[in-house]
């Protein structure tokens, strides 16, 4: 299942609007805070459907019925370009546990490339919901490796996956790999490069919000 939350005006087609622009990428500040206020409002529309429970909590004057969640998600995230919409959703469920995986992508000489997951770090994932986020959605097979080395630590019981801007053909291959899962993205691009960058994309999210790397 999509859900893109830019085929409606919304003030995240707003805040992409201004991660795409090359004038207003210069402000790392405003980048990392754009991809924040994505992922905060995507939060928001994610928390609509997780399971929730009522409990009677007292106040000063009586007490009152609520609804609550059911459980805490854990919200994972894929170093270092996701760590803007991960403070995102850790705004709204600020009761969340967390989860850290470290993936690049490890570059061929005949041009193709290589997942290379190197390190996580999570909690007892047996019966979780999990959101996993990561802002560029390309090829889908970096995703596609986090979230099985994350399926290895336990039966999954949801899984939503969060980004800015997501590619048709990653969407495709990700639904693919697991069709149980839930895409939410802020916008959605058609075009793929050969070296499997997203066309008009915004460019390289994690350098445009913490610098520009070196990588051997």
């Amino acid at each position: 299942m999509v859900r893109n939350l830019s085929a409606e005006h919304s003030l995240i087609s707003n805040w992409v609007s201004e991660l795409r622009d090359i004038n207003i990428q210069q402000d790392r500040m405003r980048f990392r805070r754009n991809l924040e206020r994505i992922a905060e409002v995507i939060g928001y529309e994610i928390s609509k459907q997780l399971p929730s429970t009522q409990i009677e909590v007292t106040t000063p004057m009586g007490a009152a019925d609520c609804q609550v969640l059911e459980q805490q998600p854990v919200l994972a995230t894929i170093l270092r370009a996701g760590l803007a919409m991960h403070n995102g959703l850790l705004n709204y469920f600020d009761r969340a546990d967390n989860a850290f995986l470290s993936a690049y992508r490890k570059h061929n000489p005949d041009g193709s490339f290589d997942i290379s997951l190197e390190y996580m770090s999570c909690p007892d994932l047996e019966g979780r919901i999990i959101i996993i986020s990561d802002p560029m959605l390309a090829t889908g097979s970096s995703l596609v490796k986090c979230i099985q080395q994350l399926k290895n630590e336990g039966d999954i019981r949801e899984l939503h996956i969060v980004c800015a801007i997501a590619c048709t053909v990653g969407i495709e291959y990700v639904l693919r790999e697991v069709p149980k899962a839930i895409v939410w993205c802020g916008a959605i691009d058609d075009e793929l490069t050969a070296k499997g960058y997203i066309v008009p994309g915004l460019g390289d999210a994690g350098d445009l919000a913490y610098g520009a790397k070196t990588q051997n």
